[in-house]
C-alpha cells in the first residue's frame, strides 16, 4: 500500500499543508470536514491513517467546545485552537472556516509558537483562496 493518500478533487487545497510541513518539528497536517471527512493530507500519512485523524479532529473540536461551555455557560463558544500534548508530541487542531479545520501533529521538541503562527496565516490565506471565484477561461478576453 502506498503511502500516499489517494488524490481527490478536494486535494486541491492541500497546497495550504506545505508551508507547516517545512516547519523545524512539524510530522504530519491534515484539513478536515466538521464531520470528521479528509480534505487534503500530507503526502507521508496513509489513507487510512489521514481518515482516522480527520475524524478525530471533528471530535476532540467538538469535545472541546463542549468542556469550554461546560465551564463558561456559553453554548457555542468559538475556539482558536485546541493542543493534545503527549510524550510522542503535540496535535494541534485551528478552526480554518466554515466547516474545517485544520490539525498538525509535531514532535515534542516543535516550537508551538510559530507552529500556532503558522497554522493561522494559514488558514488565512486558504480563506482567500477559497473566497475568490474561480476564473473562466472567457474572463480573459475583453470585448
Amino acid at each position: 500500500m502506498s503511502s500516499t493518500p489517494s488524490p481527490t478533487a478536494t486535494d486541491e487545497i492541500s497546497w495550504v499543508l506545505t508551508p507547516l510541513l517545512e516547519l523545524p518539528g512539524v510530522l504530519h497536517a491534515v484539513i478536515a470536514t466538521g464531520d470528521g471527512l479528509v480534505e487534503g493530507a500530507s503526502d507521508g500519512l496513509e489513507r487510512a491513517s489521514a481518515e482516522r485523524v480527520a475524524a478525530m479532529t471533528a471530535t476532540v473540536h467538538a469535545a472541546a467546545r463542549a468542556f469550554t461551555a461546560a465551564f463558561t455557560d456559553v453554548e457555542r463558544p468559538r475556539l482558536a485552537q485546541t493542543v493534545v500534548e503527549s510524550d510522542l508530541g503535540y496535535a494541534v487542531v485551528v478552526p480554518a472556516g466554515e466547516n474545517t479545520s485544520l490539525a498538525v501533529f509535531t514532535s515534542p521538541d516543535a516550537q508551538l509558537g510559530n507552529v500556532a503562527y503558522q497554522m493561522q496565516l494559514q488558514v488565512a490565506a486558504l480563506g482567500r483562496a477559497l473566497a475568490s471565484p474561480t476564473r473562466r477561461p472567457d474572463d480573459d478576453v475583453r470585448s
